[in-house]
């Protein structure tokens, strides 16, 4: 028999959700507390959004509904748009001079004449997070970077994203914009790409470009190495106009669930936030102040 974990929302002992408006426009689910466990997790970005996706209901909300710029959170629709289109992925692809970053001139290890196949730039466009091989993606894109960005906010349209647009590939123009709630979309449709699981949760991989030593690049997102978490899919984003942003499809305590972290103060604080989440639900779960059932 199949057994189904699932999260009992009782409103004598368990949990209450209570929609009143907070000062921060967060929406509060109170957890019994203990002396040494606040109600909530204290986080350090400005936006959060804990969704429990077998139940379909958030965990914790602050400010889900706001509308943001998300950085390079923009390449999980950069690659669902490419794979969409089916595109020969041995293809071979090189680094040109449009792929520059010319708005805020972000550094790359990718050199203008280096080329890699479609498969190697996907990887590191999710996986390092480089921006020249997300710029290269859309400009190989059939039609050209215009075509790419419109499918990505089609496809943002059909998942029911409607506070989201795109202007670029990257998400270094702070155009592209969102809401936690509608990254929740992003989230669940990507799970549906085994690449996208794949290459974002990869911790590391070794490129060669001819007549370029091998070069090693890592995960931007350090949780992919830590044996304590499993995670499907991740993405880590940063602008000035966005901030330290990461999210990430995990499961904590074999319960799915989806972790939006936007506009994280400090460069370390968004994956402290993360950990701070997870121990806040495991405490939670084994201290019965979340009940669990199978069937």
């Amino acid at each position: 028999m199949i057994k189904k974990i699932l999260f009992l929302i009782v409103l004598s002992n368990v949990f209450a959700v209570q929609a009143a408006p907070q000062n921060n426009g967060a929406s509060v689910l109170h957890v019994k507390a203990s002396k040494k466990y606040n109600a909530l997790p204290q986080l350090r970005s400005s936006i959060a959004l804990i969704y429990d996706e077998q139940g379909q209901v958030p965990i914790h909300s602050k400010g889900a509904d706001t509308v943001v710029p998300i950085a390079s959170i923009s390449k999980l629709m950069t690659a669902m748009v490419l794979l969409d289109a089916q595109l020969p992925m041995d293809e071979v692809i090189a680094i040109g001079e449009q792929d520059i970053d010319k708005l805020k001139y972000s550094r790359s290890r990718m050199r203008v004449g280096m080329a890699f196949t479609r498969t190697e730039m996907l990887k590191l466009a999710l996986m390092a997070s480089e921006n020249r091989a997300a710029a290269a993606l859309a400009r190989t894109f059939p039609g050209g970077e215009e075509v790419a960005i419109a499918k990505m906010n089609e496809k943002a349209r059909e998942l029911g994203m409607l506070n989201t647009h795109f202007v670029d590939a990257s998400g270094l123009n702070s155009g592209n914009v969102s809401t936690a709630r509608d990254l929740v979309k992003m989230l669940m449709a990507a799970q549906s790409y085994d690449l996208i699981h794949t290459y974002s949760t990869a911790p590391s991989h070794i490129v060669s470009a001819q007549g370029y030593r091998p070069q090693r690049f890592g995960n931007t997102n350090p949780l992919v190495k830590n044996a304590s978490w499993d995670i499907n899919i991740s993405k880590t984003g940063y602008t000035k106009e966005a901030g330290r942003c990461l999210v990430m499809r995990t499961h904590i305590m074999n319960r799915p669930t989806i972790v939006i972290l936007l506009d994280s103060y400090g460069k370390n604080s968004r994956i402290g936030d993360a950990n701070r989440i997870k121990t806040w639900i495991e405490h939670a779960v084994r201290s019965d102040l979340i009940s669990t059932v199978s069937n």
